[in-house]
């Protein structure tokens, strides 16, 4: 199939402004996104952890839950933190930050960032690896057994 030379043209110019995007955006100072994966990483490990002690104590059914439906009520409360986390992020860019304000900024508005939206986006990061980490790492334990939520079992006592 012939492709013509404008087609050919328009996919060049929209490949030279990806790699122009990745190269002046993303990896201009690689020090702040990767600082705030790790400290994603770390924030949900912390999570995770507050979430079990918490519940030890405060929860009476989380003792009576299997390990696999422990890990899925901890897992919700970091997935919980982090919906938190992002939403006070959101709402300070919205109506705080002039972040998307056209009075000071030319452009598209995808195209803005800050170092904090920067940091937010990398703690975000963080978070989606650590929860494909345990996905993959608890969930293929479960043999082929059918799968009881821990709410399911919350709700039946």
């Amino acid at each position: 199939m012939a492709v013509s030379t404008e087609t050919v043209m328009a996919i060049k110019t929209y490949q030279n402004q990806a790699e122009a995007l990745v190269k002046n955006y993303l990896l201009a100072d690689p020090f702040i996104p990767y600082t705030s994966v790790l400290g994603g990483i770390f924030a949900c490990k912390v999570a995770y952890d507050l979430t079990q002690l918490i519940s030890t104590f405060y929860i009476k059914a989380y003792n009576g839950l299997t390990k696999i439906q422990r890990i899925e009520w901890n897992n919700r409360g970091m997935s919980t933190i982090h919906a938190i986390f992002i939403t006070a992020m959101s709402l300070y860019f919205v109506f705080w930050s002039d972040l998307f304000s056209d009075q000071r900024h030319t452009g598209l508005v995808t195209l803005r960032s800050s170092q904090l939206s920067i940091v937010g986006l990398g703690v975000s990061i963080g978070y989606f690896f650590v929860d494909f980490g345990m996905i993959f790492l608890y969930y293929p334990t479960l043999g082929g057994k059918e799968y009881v939520s821990a709410f399911d079992v919350m709700e039946s006592n």
